[in-house]
């Protein structure tokens, strides 16, 4: 039996076209209740453009079985049987978050960068340090908003534990702590610098207790070393995947952070404050995205009055200087 083709209103056929299409002849297919992208609704913003978004993939979505159907009104339509996102909602979704994180960065306050996935981690890292915010891009721990004074605790075990590693007198440095293990002089028992073999750097530890220090020193800077500069609570988070980062969007939530999300069709919209509907799976899409809220960050901290300079002892900055005549 043949199936008849569908036919719009105006007795024409109804064929996929690309959403973006100019040609306003051509209707888009669309097989939810979402709206029909027009070109001329998709906000002309400098901050981005459509076809880098489409470059960069950002408009795909997952399968259709595993999508969360409060996602239908970011949802443009399905192509073998993949949910393509409507990159207009992409781009308003990114133009509410650039204007958020610019003004909550003028104030001077802390976002803090979340992404555990393997696609986000350089990302996150490499964009949080651009913008000089903390992240976290190995594991969230539970507590680290709701439970900080904690947190902070352990950051302080962190200097601690760096500080056995100093060498003490002038030739004092900080140096890697494989090369602790393979400066441990066997007869001994004791770790040693290379550079300075005179200057024992631990001494009164035995080999065992070494390596159980070395052990806690790597899982501590492993999974805090983005926040160490976090002296207080963050006042927005930028998650990737709120799927995933479940424990963090539920702390957020309960300090009272505003979340920047980017999300895809396998997630709930509801769960964040301010989403950017877009594909997070994408090395290339987060990346994209990340950087236009970095830029955000940055621009808002251009704002910033300058940090006043460290004058002579005792000397009283805002004393304006004489003016001789």
């Amino acid at each position: 039996m043949l199936r008849r083709k569908r036919r719009n209103r105006d007795g024409t056929f109804l064929r996929w076209r690309n959403p973006y299409n100019t040609d306003p002849r051509v209707r888009p297919y669309s097989t939810c209740d979402a709206a029909c992208v027009q070109p001329q609704e998709v906000p002309c913003v400098a901050i981005v453009q459509v076809q880098e978004l489409i470059e960069a993939g950002v408009h795909f979505g997952h399968r259709a079985s595993r999508w969360n159907p409060k996602m239908r009104p970011y949802i443009y339509g399905k192509r073998n049987l993949i949910h393509i996102i409507d990159l207009r909602e992409t781009v308003r979704g990114l133009l509410r978050a650039y204007k958020f994180l610019a003004k909550v960065a003028s104030r001077g306050s802390l976002v803090v960068f979340v992404g555990t996935k393997r696609q986000a981690k350089e990302a996150i890292e490499r964009e949080s340090a651009r913008c000089k915010m903390p992240y976290v891009n190995e594991r969230w721990l539970g507590g680290t908003l709701t439970n900080y004074r904690t947190i902070r605790e352990r950051l302080k075990r962190l200097t601690e534990l760096e500080g056995m590693w100093l060498a003490h007198g002038e030739k004092a440095e900080r140096v890697d702590l494989v090369s602790y293990m393979k400066t441990m002089h066997a007869e001994t028992g004791r770790l040693d610098l290379a550079k300075a073999p005179e200057t024992a750097l631990i001494r009164t530890y035995s080999k065992k207790m070494v390596s159980t220090l070395i052990r806690e020193y790597t899982k501590i800077n492993r999974n805090l070393q983005g926040i160490r500069e976090m002296n207080r609570l963050p006042d927005a988070m930028v998650i990737v995947d709120p799927h995933r980062e479940e424990i963090a969007v539920k702390e957020a939530q309960r300090m009272g952070v505003t979340t920047v999300s980017l999300i895809d069709t396998d997630s709930d919209p509801d769960v964040v404050d301010l989403p950017i509907p877009g594909n997070d799976d994408s090395i290339r899409s987060i990346e994209l995205i990340l950087t236009k809220l970095a830029d955000a960050i940055n621009e808002g901290r251009a704002s910033l009055p300058p940090e006043p300079a460290r004058g002579a002892r005792g000397a009283n900055p805002k004393t304006p200087a004489p003016v001789v005549s």
